[in-house]
């Protein structure tokens, strides 16, 4: 079998390099961009969870605030259950901007401040344990100016260590939470920390609390539990002790990176799945490749058939076809991925333009199971490919094939199968997710594209019964639609692959072009200002600015208006990601405007209003009317009552995946007494002088730090180059999904009018000049292209409406519109039309000269 597999396949497999070449190209980029997604993900979530263990260490439970800060009387409270908590630490988190001079000369460095017990260091977080300068004193561990910077830290201020020993920073902090203004004020750099990750500052957490005038705060609490505790135990005792603070977060180590990883989950699964088309696309190609060359093939097999070979040795023959191009398929598209993968973290970093790994530059990580299941899927595409013509070759009638009477086989489909596929992928369409990943969805997509294949055949038979009026008066197209009638369920083997991968650029073309038109119309509404001013570079709190910079900045001269606003973080369960908590001003004549789904309810009186996105709405079962009671404990104070608030309104966001709520200004003030800032909106007078504004504005930055002035309209073209950044790989599998369906087209094309020298050859005996036998060719190729392109397209509007409507809501967590780039449609249908016509007439030119007429003789 192997010498009959070397001599008989493999020799048919090298004599048509252009059919094997396409088959084997779409399943190497399948396998390869799949791999690549694979690995560039895993490589990033590794290299994460690292830098989260380095800092954070490995206690047994985690206590954090739903939003703002725990009281200290926590860690007082956890510090004397003695006899089930062996080791309390408390910590506290900030982010500062610091340069290495106190003027503004150089942009400033935002760190993550962590501020620590030094005496817990070791047992907790051993990477955190601070590493002296030689010749420092061991009470610098407790200085209050004294802290110790990791190795990005000192990589982002451009020092060494040996620059380091002693250096000097200048910090600004975050305005306190009175919203007094800070100045800078000095640290030294005593030493460094092991610890990985972002840019990191440590020190001492009474230092720390007294520069950030935080007394009283800290941001979590490790624990570290004595042997035999139950930690589900514990946290019952705490909260009925007298004194527990409402509004405690409990979580486990590893909860953090599943945050991470759930969050990103989405992103990488329709990466994935994506990729994947490639090989969905491959296998068409493979059983139209195979198909074709069963069918030139056919006396060959009939032969061997006679000489002994049985059919299940025929049906084993081509599936070993089908499993040779798999596995150099698989073999090339690993070799490819891991190369794609490196280059893509180089360039990229880990995130693929998603944003989930900002600051992460992981290295790669080889997956050897990943490699065996995208080889192993590579492998499973192209036996699926050749399972019917394998069949078809082991059907096959050897004595009547010998003598000219029989070929191969083609089942005429009818309407049974496509309409139960179809209505199958209806079904499932609709069904919700499972674990949070739309895999009906995906089925259903699958299923759609299947039962549109199903029905190419019955369908074109349709669109054929007339013949159009133009060819009824010209025999060369005549000849060339009756052909196309007649022989539909061959012609359908070859442009299979074609209407395969323009359905799938089709549907990717219109999710990405309804996606992007969402996400304009949607920043004309989320940013009403015609410019924003915000701390210079700052990250997180660091970006909090004290609450007299809108009064300052309302005074300065061509300024008509001018409000405060602020972003800050809301956890309500500490296996979820946390969401964004956006405080504007809502009511009254100033109130802004946000994207809502539909106009926003009235708020009774008592109650607080809050305004939910989509993304909040489906993941916490939200509509608007509704009280919410569980934010009470996130912004609970101590002797008042507890604070209701009603789901006023449901708004569009595209920017939160986990969601975001939105409440009023003063409302958030009055619950929090925090009135820092961390934007300004601004409207400029008619006719002011935007540069002698912007002149102004920095003018206030000895007192209220570096302040930058973005205009909407630079907001908007930035959030579209992060848009087409975050898709970049979309557009990237798009042009593959395009670029191999012009392949096919050329492949396929090739094979069946090769296959055809026969008829030329009789043709030519009749009559017929090679320019008109030319024109035939051409004409068939000009009418199944055009009918593939719009089968193709219809097929892929059907995809892009699951995918817009189904696969992104349940993704994602939002809506948006479906939108038709009718031009870009158009010029896709054309161009392989167009391609499908030149491939058939360029085939046509090497089947139908002198190898035609003799090939007539072979039947003499």
């Amino acid at each position: 079998m192997f010498a009959l597999l070397r001599t008989f396949s493999l020799q048919e497999l090298l004599h048509h390099p252009w059919r094997t070449a396409s088959a084997l190209l779409a399943v190497v980029l399948g396998v390869a961009l799949g791999f690549a997604v694979h690995v560039i993900n895993a490589s990033a979530l590794d290299e994460f969870s690292r830098a989260v263990r380095s800092v954070q260490g490995q206690p047994d439970l985690e206590l954090r605030a739903m939003q703002g800060a725990l009281p200290e009387q926590v860690y007082g409270l956890v510090a004397r259950e003695h006899r089930q908590v062996a080791r309390a630490a408390p910590w506290l988190e900030a982010s500062v901007q610091a340069r290495r001079a106190p003027t503004a000369d150089q942009p400033a460095v935002t760190l993550r401040l962590l501020g620590g017990d030094a005496l817990q260091f070791g047992a907790l977080a051993p990477a955190l344990m601070p590493r002296l300068f030689a010749g420092h004193d061991r009470l610098d561990l407790f200085a209050p100016d004294a802290v110790f910077l990791n190795a990005a830290a000192l990589q982002a201020l451009d020092l060494n260590e040996s620059q380091a020993v002693g250096a000097q920073l200048w910090w600004r902090l975050p305005a306190s939470a009175t919203g007094d203004a800070r100045a800078p004020v000095a640290v030294r750099v005593a030493g460094t920390v092991a610890a990985s990750g972002p840019p990191l500052a440590l020190m001492d957490i009474g230092a720390a609390q007294d520069l950030l005038q935080r007394w009283g705060e800290i941001s979590r609490v490790d624990l570290l539990l004595a042997p035999g505790a139950d930690g589900q135990r514990l946290l019952a005792q705490l909260r009925a002790a007298p004194g527990w603070p409402a509004g405690v977060l409990a979580s486990v180590p590893g909860n953090e990176q599943q945050r991470v990883a759930q969050m990103s989950r989405a992103y990488r699964v329709n990466l994935t799945v994506l990729a994947l088309v490639a090989l969905f696309t491959g296998a068409f190609l493979v059983f139209s490749v195979l198909s074709l060359s069963v069918a030139r093939r056919a006396p060959q097999f009939a032969l061997l058939a006679v000489l002994g070979l049985t059919a299940r040795q025929r049906l084993a023959l081509v599936l070993a076809e089908s499993a040779v191009l798999g596995l150099l398929g698989s073999v090339g598209g690993i070799a490819l991925g891991l190369g794609l993968a490196a280059l893509a973290l180089r360039l990229l970093g880990g995130d693929l333009g998603g944003g989930y790994f900002t600051g992460v530059q992981p290295a790669l990580q080889w997956s050897g199971a990943g490699a065996l299941v995208f080889a192993g899927l590579g492998l499973a595409s192209t036996l699926a490919g050749g399972w019917w013509p394998a069949r078809a070759a082991q059907s096959l009638p050897a004595a009547a094939t010998l003598k000219g009477l029989g070929a191969l086989q083609i089942p005429q489909a009818g309407a049974r199968l496509p309409l139960l596929l179809l209505a199958a992928s209806a079904a499932l369409a609709w069904l919700p997710p499972i674990a949070g990943i739309p895999l009906a969805a995906y089925v259903s997509v699958g299923l759609l594209l299947l039962g549109g294949m199903a029905a190419l055949p019955w369908l074109l038979g349709r669109l054929l019964q007339r013949l159009p009026e133009f060819a009824r008066q010209r025999p060369l197209w005549l000849l060339a639609f009756e052909r196309a009638r007649r022989m539909r369920a061959g012609a359908s083997v070859a442009v299979g692959g074609v209407v395969a991968s323009l359905s799938l650029a089709v549907a990717l073309t219109v999710m990405v072009s309804s996606f992007r038109g969402s996400m304009a119309e949607w920043l004309d509404t989320a940013l009403p200002a015609p410019a924003y001013v915000r701390a210079s570079g700052a990250q997180g709190d660091a970006g909090l600015r004290d609450a007299g910079l809108t009064e300052a900045v309302r005074a300065l001269r061509g300024v008509a208006r001018a409000q405060a606003q602020r972003n800050a973080s809301l956890s309500l369960a500490s296996d979820q990601p946390a969401m964004a908590l956006l405080v504007r001003p809502l009511q009254g004549a100033q109130a802004q405007a946000l994207p809502w789904l539909a106009p926003p309810l009235a708020v009774p009186p008592g109650a607080i209003g809050v305004h939910v996105s989509e993304a909040a709405a489906q993941l916490y079962g939200l509509r608007p009317g509704q009280r919410w009671n569980a934010l009470q404990p996130a912004f609970a104070q101590a002797g008042a009552a507890a604070p209701d608030f009603f789901v006023a309104g449901i708004w569009r966001d595209y920017v939160r995946q986990f969601g975001a709520v939105a409440i009023d200004s003063a409302d958030y003030q009055r619950l929090t007494g925090d009135p820092r800032v961390s934007e300004i909106a601004l409207w400029p007078s008619p006719n002011a002088d935007i540069a002698a504004l912007q002149a102004g504005i920095q003018a206030l930055a000895p007192t209220y730090g570096a302040l930058e002035w973005l205009s909407s309209q630079g907001l908007r073209e930035r959030s579209m180059r992060i848009f087409d950044r975050s898709f970049a790989v979309t557009y990237w599998l798009q042009a593959v999904a395009i670029g191999i369906g012009l392949f096919g087209i050329a492949a396929s094309f090739s094979a069946q009018v090769l296959a055809r020298r026969k008829e030329f050859g009789l043709l030519s005996h009749l009559g017929l000049t090679r320019r008109q036998i030319l024109g035939v060719v051409a004409g068939e190729g000009a009418v199944w292209s055009a009918l593939g392109a719009v089968a193709g397209t219809l097929l892929g509007l059907g995809v892009a409406v699951i995918l817009v409507h189904v696969v992104n809501p349940q993704s994602f967590h939002w809506t948006m519109e479906l939108r038709l780039p009718w031009l870009h449609l158009t010029l896709l249908a054309l161009a392989v039309t167009a391609a499908g016509t030149l491939a058939a007439w360029l085939a046509g030119r090497a089947a139908a000269g002198r190898d035609a007429v003799l090939a007539v003789k072979e039947d003499w």
